[in-house]
């Protein structure tokens, strides 16, 4: 099974300070399926690693995925389509690029499950091949990031 991984869990491994730094660690090295990172995802984590964390936490973001501990999915032009259809549809979320990118690849790949601490945006979006994500991992039960 493949997960796709959203920033938030991305960051929260790279940066010690923040507070869902364990969490994500934890189950980053628990995870035996396949994690799957979007382009705009790896842009949008390396910019935030830079801006908040260290040089060193990039190098390490970008080596894991060299070594193809993330596998990098890259978008199609029906990928595109279908990002620009759910910001769209979605404007009153602000849902962004970034996110609507993990949505249009789970639906092409058939992916159920993102790692996110945004639970807001992946409760609310209405996937078109299943009812719903499964989200993880949790945090107090909710898994929701302030």
């Amino acid at each position: 099974m493949t997960i796709l991984v959203d920033t938030g869990v991305l960051l929260a491994a790279a940066n010690r300070r923040d507070r869902l730094h364990p969490t994500a660690v934890d189950w980053l090295d628990s995870v035996a399926d396949t994690l799957a990172v979007t382009v705009p995802v790896i842009i949008e984590t390396a910019w935030q690693i830079e801006a908040n964390v260290t040089p060193a936490a990039e190098i390490e973001l970008l080596t894991s995925i060299e070594r193809g501990e993330l596998d990098r999915v890259d978008l199609t032009d029906a990928d595109w389509t279908r990002v620009r259809e759910l910001v769209a549809g979605y404007d009153d979320l602000t849902l962004g690029t970034v996110d609507a990118s993990i949505i249009a690849v789970a639906e092409r790949l058939h992916v159920t499950t993102i790692a996110t601490f945004n639970q807001r945006d992946f409760r609310v979006v209405r996937p078109a091949h299943v009812d719903a994500f499964a989200l993880v991992p949790t945090v107090g039960g909710t898994g929701d990031r302030p």
